[in-house]
């Protein structure tokens, strides 16, 4: 039974990480795109109309990336409980010297690093087709 819990932990674990990936690569990709369509936009000289498509724009850009940023947290917190399931597993069989456990920080500082990628395209994204 034990193997089937541990497979069934590392099943999850993948499929937390390919939705952070998911997450993270829709808000830069997002980030991006608006980027370019609010530049577009704000480089020409049609007025307040731009200025309106612009802002529900960068309101899209603010709704997507407060979505991803939560869903990053959540993904660490969930990653967080499943790896100390696998460690409470290799604990009780006595394998639990193999994992080491600095791994742990290095997800936490991973995870802070895919945020603040987010955070920083999506300002650039939000704040620079402005000052065109």
């Amino acid at each position: 039974m034990i193997e089937h819990v541990h497979e069934h932990i590392i099943e999850e674990v993948k499929t937390n990480t390919r939705t952070d990936t998911i997450f993270v690569l829709t808000s830069i990709l997002l980030n991006l795109v608006v980027l370019a369509i609010n530049s577009a936009l704000g480089s020409e000289d049609e007025g307040s109309v731009n200025y309106l498509v612009m802002a529900i724009f960068t309101l899209l850009l603010v709704v997507v990336n407060l979505v991803a940023i939560f869903g990053l947290f959540k993904g660490r917190q969930t990653r967080q409980k499943l790896v100390d399931g696998l460690l409470r597993i290799y604990q009780d069989n006595g394998v639990d010297g193999y994992y080491d456990r600095s791994l742990l920080e290095s997800y936490r500082t991973r995870y802070l690093m895919f945020i603040m990628v987010v955070v920083a395209t999506g300002v650039v994204g939000a704040v620079v087709p402005f000052f065109l």
